[in-house]
């Protein structure tokens, strides 16, 4: 019997209904009848960026470095918007009060997004439950003693050599610190940039969409120099001194694949239920709430440092996996239920920062050599602290400074994998995981105190 030919698939559907749904939204928005609200919105964004992720994920250079699907729709939808690409649908139609219906389309989306950050909350909430709470604690145990100082090590150098570099140019110190460091070192878009980016607006810095416009390119050219740098400096440094050929550890007590999701806790995750997906839902949310209430009371007790939500919330969430204070079927079901938010909702959520946050002139206009050398410096600090520090408790350094360091660097989930494959240290992931997840986090609250501090000095 010979074996059925595989369907090129679209948002998990045969490509040929993925088009055939798709007609169907574009026609209704050229006809000036898609729904507006929450369904309109999500069904135009789906549309877009699943064409646009297929398009970063298939385009070489784009995809081995610089993030992906990811950019391509960052930025393709901020160009789309730039040059005016949806004024085509002008031509289409006219809304009774003379308002063009593409206006009314960008409304709509722009109501979505911005106004409450409602969409954006929500899937941050799914995001930082789930990620934390679906680790494995025994790694988060036994690499807490020595790996988080490694960790820091590569943050305190990134941010030294930043800051230094950022005074020097004429960039400004507190520019190219906020900036540039801190995005490149907060885990990509979806738990770094875009956090980040509430944070500024919520400290009165700047708004969310400024923010974007500024980092986003950062964590881009971040991206893509980390995973060089991973490639290039196994290659430079085969000392046995330096270099563990893939062992973290000089004594050899930490075998990475100990630290791994068991089976039996693994097929517990991929038995999904819709139960689940409810109760992943509302603890994740349940977890937003309570950072909102730490932040109140802080804010009352100490109102001259300011320490956003979601700091909190990720404080109150790591504290709670660590300790074991939820039963292993509620870690469960928000790791599933931030298993599906990701896996179907960060194209949306990408297509909406690209169209409501992302300004092309504040790009161009920001973009420079000075920024590229701040960039680079900037992970040049991540990899070498993090390995000075790493040799000091224990680690081998190209080991550390790749795990911990440019795993810090690079653009999350996506960006660990190009690295780690660049190294040939796929081994380490687990590792890496901790950089992304919570290295990610620590940058989020450093941020939010940095914000409450100097951001008045922008």
């Amino acid at each position: 019997m010979a074996e059925e030919k595989k369907v090129f698939k679209l948002f998990n559907l045969p490509w040929y209904y993925f088009a055939i749904f798709s007609v169907i939204v574009l026609a209704a928005t050229m006809i000036g009848v898609l729904p507006a609200g929450m369904a309109g919105c999500f069904a135009f964004m789906i549309v877009f960026g699943t064409v646009l992720q297929e398009l970063g994920d298939r385009l070489p250079i784009v995809r081995s470095y610089l993030g992906g699907g990811a950019i391509v729709i960052i930025f393709g939808m901020g160009f789309l918007r730039y040059v005016n690409f949806f004024g085509l649908f002008d031509l289409m139609t006219k809304a009774k009060d003379g308002v063009t219906y593409t206006t009314t389309l960008m409304k709509n989306i722009d109501t979505f997004f911005k106004p409450t950050g409602a969409f954006l909350d929500f899937y941050i909430a799914a995001l930082i439950t789930g990620s934390i709470l679906g680790m494995n604690r025994k790694l988060l145990m036994k690499a807490a003693a020595r790996y988080f100082p490694a960790i820091f090590g590569g943050i305190i150098l990134s941010f030294s050599l930043a800051g230094i570099t950022g005074a020097v140019t004429g960039f400004g110190a507190i520019k190219a610190l906020l900036l540039i460091a801190l995005p490149i070192m907060g885990g990509g878009m979806g738990a770094g940039a875009v956090p980040l980016s509430k944070i500024f607006e919520s400290s009165g810095t700047m708004t969310a969409s400024e923010a974007i416009s500024i980092m986003n390119p950062a964590v881009a050219i971040g991206n893509a120099v980390s995973i060089v740098l991973a490639g290039l400096l196994v290659k430079i440094f085969t000392s046995k001194k330096l270099n563990g050929q893939g062992a973290l550890m000089q004594t050899g007590v930490a075998d990475a694949s100990e630290l791994e999701i068991s089976p039996e806790i693994q097929a517990k995750r991929d038995h999904i239920t819709v139960a689940n997906m409810g109760i992943g839902m509302f603890v994740a949310i349940s977890f937003f709430a309570i950072g909102y209430i730490f932040s109140k009371w802080w804010g009352i007790l100490i109102p001259k440092v300011s320490i956003h939500a979601y700091a909190w919330m990720i404080i109150t969430v790591a504290i709670c996996k660590i300790t074991g204070a939820l039963p292993e079927s509620i870690e469960i079901a928000c790791y599933q239920w931030f298993q599906f938010i990701m896996k179907n909702l960060t194209t949306s959520l990408l297509v909406g920062i690209g169209l409501c946050y992302l300004s092309l002139d504040v790009v161009i206009k920001t973009f420079s050599f000075t920024y590229l050398i701040l960039c680079l410096l900037t992970c040049l600090g991540a990899v070498i602290g993090a390995g000075f520090v790493g040799r000091l408790v224990g680690f081998y350094p190209m080991e550390a400074g790749i795990t911990a360091g440019l795993c810090m660097a690079n653009m999350g989930g996506t960006g660990d994998v190009a690295v780690l494959s660049a190294a040939d240290r796929m081994e380490l992931m687990p590792f890496a995981q901790i950089s992304s997840r919570l290295g990610g986090a620590i940058i989020l609250i450093i941020g939010s105190i940095m914000l409450s501090t100097l951001g008045t000095l922008l």
